[in-house]
């Protein structure tokens, strides 16, 4: 074997040894500015590769994801995967106590594998409020095809991003933010980044683009519906067509029928839907705003357009009502709470996945996590987590950490509400590596909150209206309550959640509100190994960025060699070729 074959068959070794013998899958994205007009009025949004949203990532379970991203902002990126667990690797959770920003006309890689996941997620811009811009996309694993699922092969799979919109681009309100002011009712409401189909003239005025999806009639088809949005939950619904919740957030459901879901920021869920109607007319899709004054929100409605291929004419008459529950604050609630996990099904792998039994672990740590209205922090508009409005960290956690950055964070977050002042502070909890952690998410503001936690399926097992006690766990579902990454809490209520601290890292636990998380409701837990010689977590990838106490350390990168990186990783497949053809 002559030198070349040495040096091709060395590079392809140390390649695998990195992405082990599981498969691997490549994505460019460019990241920049485009004028659009989802609701008819140009504004400014962030697109990928030029689309909004952004490309579906398509991977199967245990598939190693290479995904070179091109910042052409004007401001730092990061690009956060929210419901992808990250095994063993938070370096590569793009948010800002985890990795250092992209800056402007950089490139990065991420390179994550999707270990033993299987599901409906989706991915966004995390930093400077950029999600209220675009940015966003649809993430989807599906299981290895050795194991079973539980129902048929669908005849289509269609991914929707549902979310509020506002007609002013995300650097206008993140300065009202910054400025003391609310944001107020959003202008709309986007289903797969356009605007709604012209059911009411008064409301929606002409030349809108609105989505349609066309469907044939008797096939049944997955709909993996995500709510991307600012901060308003939304009840989804298709006109004439019963819901079949099969999936949430990579934990198959018990199925169950629906002729509407409240789905909340962050979260998501596979539907399975059945076109077994007339299709004497389209059928409206509808998204529109839940837990507020309804009638004052009318204007806060998406609609989209779902069409058969055999359909005799439009859509026509009013929409499908939302659920007619004004006076029945529980409605809702009760909804959520019929959520269940299917114990008998598997997951990602070929036990099943109730074979945990989380009902029966002993928790080892407690955390009451209260959110009140905003609040003034010295002269500043902030809101807060159990009396604490996070900062977030100049250098990422685990950065720090490894180069023993004094002062970076503080591992004092409180298990109980504070009873004094509120405080500004980068204050973490401090995870117990294989403990299993009780929190209790008590949201006593007015307004509809969702949480979720990076890192891992939290298994939700109880909510209720008022105060959280000692006594509210005898209210715990302990069986099959669904494992997911993000759950609702109720204005004036509680949720409360278990997660098996299994991955260590540091873990963002935050508010999926964009205006609340931005304005400081959120933490992390960093959950370290106390055996040292255990490597149970990897280290900090070979393009590491620095930023803060450790900016020093980070080199210049050169435009030129940043785009040949990208084409040596989407190059791989040539090279395996070109070595195959060398060696015989």
């Amino acid at each position: 074997m002559d030198l070349f074959k040495i040096l091709l068959l060395t590079f392809l070794v140390n390649f695998s040894f990195c992405f082990a013998a599981d498969p691997y899958s490549f994505y460019n994205f460019e990241v920049s500015y485009i004028t659009a007009s989802p609701l008819g009025v140009p504004q400014q949004v962030i697109a990928i590769n030029g689309k909004f949203p952004g490309p579906t990532i398509n991977v199967t379970t245990n598939e190693n994801l290479v995904v070179n991203v091109r910042n052409k902002l004007d401001e730092g990126l990061l690009l956060h995967w929210s419901g992808i667990q990250q095994r063993r690797v938070s370096w590569q959770d793009g948010l800002a106590g985890t990795n250092c920003p992209i800056p402007p006309k950089w490139n990065w890689t991420y390179e994550f594998q999707v270990k033993d996941q299987i599901g409906s997620f989706f991915y966004f811009p995390s930093l400077h409020f950029q999600r209220a811009s675009g940015g966003f996309g649809s993430f989807i694993v599906n299981p290895r095809s050795v194991i079973p699922v539980p129902f048929s092969t669908p005849d289509g799979d269609i991914t929707i991003a549902i979310g509020d919109w506002y007609t002013r681009n995300h650097t206008a309100l993140r300065k009202a933010l910054d400025d003391g002011k609310d944001l107020g009712m959003p202008d709309g409401v986007l289903i797969n980044g356009k605007g709604p189909y012209q059911y009411n003239k008064t409301l929606v005025p002409d030349g809108i683009d609105y989505e349609t999806i066309t469907v044939h009639p008797g096939k049944t088809y997955r709909l993996r519906v995500s709510n991307v949005g600012i901060s308003t939950s939304l009840n989804f619904r298709i006109q004439g067509h019963n819901l079949v919740l099969a999936e949430s957030e990579g934990s198959y459901t018990v199925q169950q029928n629906y002729t509407s879901l409240d789905i909340h920021v962050g979260q998501s869920y596979s539907f399975l839907v059945t076109m077994d109607q007339n299709a004497s007319s389209d059928y409206y899709i509808v998204a529109s705003a839940r837990i507020v004054n309804e009638t004052i929100w009318r204007r806060v409605t998406g609609v989209g357009i779902l069409h058969y291929t055999n359909s005799k004419g439009k859509a026509i008459g009013h929409l499908p009502p939302a659920p007619q529950d004004e006076f029945d604050k529980t409605f809702s609630m009760n909804q959520a709470r019929s959520i269940r996990w299917n114990v008998s099904a598997s997951g990602a792998r070929p036990n099943p996945q109730g074979s945990f039994k989380y009902g029966s672990i002993n928790v080892t740590d407690v955390y009451v996590l209260r959110n009140m209205p905003p609040v003034k922090i010295k002269g500043k508009r902030r809101t807060t987590l159990s009396g604490v409005s996070f900062v977030n960290p100049s250098t990422p956690i685990r950065l720090a950490d490894k180069h023993k950055v004094k002062g970076a964070y503080k591992l004092d977050f409180p298990k109980r509400p504070l009873t004094g002042p509120p405080r500004m502070e980068t204050s973490i909890i401090n995870g117990t590596y294989r403990g299993f952690m009780e929190v209790i998410l008590q949201n006593n503001d007015t307004k509809m909150q969702s949480y979720h936690m990076s890192g891992y399926a939290f298994f939700a097992v109880g909510m209720d209206y008022g105060e959280w006690t000692e006594n509210s766990r005898g209210t715990y579902n302990k069986w099959d309550g669904i494992a997911r990454s993000t759950i609702q809490v109720y204005p004036g209520a509680w949720s409360a959640i278990l997660i098996s601290l299994d991955n260590p890292g540091a873990w963002n636990l935050r508010t999926e509100n964009l205006d609340s998380w931005y304005l400081g409701q959120e933490t992390y837990v960093r959950v370290v190994n106390p055996d040292e010689n255990n490597k149970t977590e990897f280290g900090a990838p070979a393009n590491v960025l620095y930023c803060g106490a450790l900016q020093k350390l980070q080199k210049p990168q050169k435009i030129s060699s940043s785009a040949t990186r990208s084409i040596g990783f989407t190059s791989l497949s040539m090279v395996v070729m070109a070595l195959v053809m060398v060696l015989h």
